[in-house]
């Protein structure tokens, strides 16, 4: 006897349930997922709780998501919607691909526990608003004469993704402190200052970082974003839009 096939494991490979009770569908509970993810992180998502908030029972949810990490794809691919990519027009792409990189990172530092969750989402490029994130991205490079156009989004991405993770990790630590930003780098200064003899260069970052800890974080990601720029500039072809 033949074996069965198993079904794919994600969301997008299979059809929503029938119809429900009026105020539940998949978009409102990927709504709320998104409230509690950001409010309290991956860790205190759970079929119950959210079940608890939509005033729904866990049978009334399985008919909409089958499991936590079909729930993951969705909200991960719900926020992939906010990321702005323009097009390259008269400015050209590196502009574009810039506000894009800004927009995916903006994105990311809004929604904290995405970064962390985009090596663990399954399936989660098959949804929409990724592949349209995607195909965005292509166009742009595609449209400015680049050779290897999947080359390019990869170095972008891996550096906005990097950055990001860090950035949201650091993020969540503060905030799990009840400090501000400010406060919370001023308290880690003594053992900065302890550790000055021998990591002076690092000891001086921390330092800085206590001016305006948020534009410290602004301006380290525009100098990385600048390389990989002029990186990707240098792989364009004589002719191509390098603007």
């Amino acid at each position: 006897m033949a074996a069965r096939t198993k079904p794919i494991p994600s969301v997008w490979a299979r059809q929503e349930s029938g119809p429900d009770q009026p105020a539940l569908s998949r978009a409102s509970i990927v709504r709320q997922a998104i409230a509690m993810l950001d409010a309290e992180g991956i860790e205190a998502l759970s079929m119950r709780k959210l079940g608890a908030r939509l005033n729904a029972g866990a049978t009334s949810l399985y008919r909409h998501v089958a499991t936590k990490d079909e729930l993951i794809e969705l909200a991960v691919d719900e926020v992939f919607g906010e990321i702005a990519i323009p097009d390259a027009g008269g400015a050209g792409w590196r502009v574009a691909a810039a506000e894009a990189a800004r927009s995916f990172r903006a994105t990311a530092l809004r929604h904290t526990w995405l970064p962390p969750m985009l090596g663990q989402a399954g399936l989660a490029y098959l949804g929409p608003n990724l592949m349209s994130f995607t195909e965005r991205l292509a166009a742009l490079f595609v449209e400015a004469g680049f050779p290897e156009p999947s080359g390019a989004i990869d170095a972008l991405l891996s550096y906005v993704i990097g950055m990001s993770t860090t950035e949201a990790a650091w993020l969540t630590t503060v905030a799990r402190s009840g400090e501000t930003e400010a406060s919370f780098i001023a308290r880690l200064m003594p053992a900065a200052q302890q550790a000055a003899v021998d990591y002076p260069h690092l000891a001086q970052a921390q330092v800085d970082a206590t001016i305006d800890p948020a534009e410290v974080r602004e301006s380290k990601f525009a100098y990385g974003l600048e390389i990989v720029l002029d990186g990707l500039a240098t792989r364009m072809p004589t002719g191509g839009v390098d603007h």
